[in-house]
Formats: C-alpha cells, sequence, structure tokens
C-alpha cells in the first residue's frame, strides 16, 4: 500500500488498523500443485454430485497431503460447484372445487394414516369417509397396507 494511493503512511495506517506491518506486507510463496489442481478437476467431473468435503476425500486417499481448507479454497477459486438438480416444473392447471354433495354415498373419500409406535414399528390406518354424512365407512389397520388388500 503506497502513501499515494490513500494519503495515509503505511506505519500510520497499521497503527489505526492495529496490526503489525508485517502482516499488512505478507505475501505467500507457496503455490499449490498443478497435479493437485488437476486431480480436483478431474474429480468434480467425474462425480458431479460430490462437494469439496468428498472430493477432498478422495484427494487424501490417493496421497495428496491436503486439508479442508485449501481443498475449499481451491474448489472455489476453480468455480467447482455441485450442479444442482432442477425442480420439475407442474402444470399450471387451475383447480375447481367440487360442488357439495347433496345426498348420501354420492362422493367418498380415502386417507391414509401413519402413526409410530413406541418399538418403532409403523402403523397404517385407511379410511373410508361419506362426505355427505362424514360418516366412517371403513377402517383398515396394518402395518403393511398392499395394494390388493386396499382395493
Amino acid at each position: 500500500m503506497a502513501r499515494d494511493e490513500l494519503g495515509v503512511s503505511e506505519r500510520r495506517a497499521c497503527r489505526l488498523v492495529r496490526i503489525h506491518r508485517s502482516v499488512a506486507r505478507y505475501l505467500s510463496r507457496k503455490g499449490d500443485p498443478p497435479e493437485l489442481v488437476m486431480r480436483l478437476r478431474e474429480l468434480a467431473s467425474e462425480r458431479r454430485r460430490y462437494g469439496y468435503r468428498r472430493l477432498g476425500i478422495l484427494l487424501r486417499r490417493e496421497g495428496f497431503l491436503v486439508n479442508h481448507k485449501r481443498v475449499y479454497r481451491l474448489y472455489k477459486e476453480e468455480g467447482l460447484l455441485v450442479r444442482r438438480r432442477r425442480r420439475k416444473k407442474t402444470v399450471g392447471v387451475k383447480r375447481v372445487k367440487p360442488p357439495l354433495p347433496e345426498r348420501r354415498n354420492q362422493r367418498w373419500s380415502m386417507d391414509f394414516l401413519l402413526y409410530g409406535l413406541s418399538n418403532g414399528r409403523r402403523l397404517r390406518v385407511l379410511t373410508l369417509v361419506d362426505n355427505f354424512t362424514r360418516e366412517c365407512l371403513a377402517i383398515e389397520v396394518g402395518t403393511s397396507l398392499p395394494g390388493a388388500r386396499v382395493v
């Protein structure tokens, strides 16, 4: 940082920010091995769904001495991002509310419910309801409800 740029000397600027002058002047002399960068790029193109953490594990398995921070920095510098899956677009059909039933047995509704038991198993319940009377016509309970049993 030169005096001409900001009108303040380096000593004064470092004193104001409360950092040592050697910190302000530090330039890293280490470079990243080109074979590491190339291998990271190859792995990212082979396995598009892997992020930097998983790629770092693969690099370490191959014998590269890298930590997660270095892999993350290289990953960002190379512009390697996990490709986000696009959401499937739904058809924009306007939904029409069906008319209310006027008599019994005109329209029925069925619903599946799922309950977790204390032993970890799940209990499935199929209910069949008449929409006009709100009467429950049938209840089928079991740990599994195959299609034939639902029909």
